[in-house]
């Protein structure tokens, strides 16, 4: 994952502000790489006040999937390739997601869609919150 996370600061980050180190600080494993910039670590808090939060797998499914998909935030990440309890398999890209390639080379094109179809975004945003809460409730959660 360390290569794949570099390449994307390298491509986004410090070409342009669409990225804040706020938000990418989760997702990089090598805080080496942060510490040019920040030694700060932003909280979940801080993290809910942007509309799109990259999410990214690495020996395992993205941690900050679930918390994200119950903000008022956007998931951005490549589609997923481990399923837990919650059911990975079923996200439809474009609708509880947004999905970029795995080299990220469409990102700036995927946020610059969204940001010009804030209507599409909150339609996102709502497939999301609906999917997860699915497992809040336990005869629903059963049923999934």
């Amino acid at each position: 994952m360390e290569k794949e996370t570099i390449n994307l600061i390298e491509l986004h980050l410090w070409k342009n502000t669409l990225i804040t180190l706020c938000a990418i600080w989760e997702i990089l494993p090598i805080k080496k790489r942060l510490q040019q910039k920040t030694d700060e670590k932003c909280t979940l808090h801080q993290h809910l006040k942007y509309k799109f939060v990259i999410s990214l797998e690495g020996n395992d499914v993205a941690s900050n999937l679930k918390w994200i998909m119950s903000s008022n935030s956007i998931e951005i990440m490549p589609k997923p390739t481990y399923e837990t309890w919650f059911i990975e398999g079923k996200f439809v890209a474009e609708h509880h997601y947004i999905e970029i390639k795995e080299d990220y080379s469409n990102l700036e094109q995927r946020l610059n869609y969204y940001i010009e179809n804030p209507e599409k975004a909150s339609i996102i945003i709502k497939n999301a919150n609906e999917y997860v809460s699915r497992f809040f409730d336990e005869k629903r959660e059963q049923l999934t």
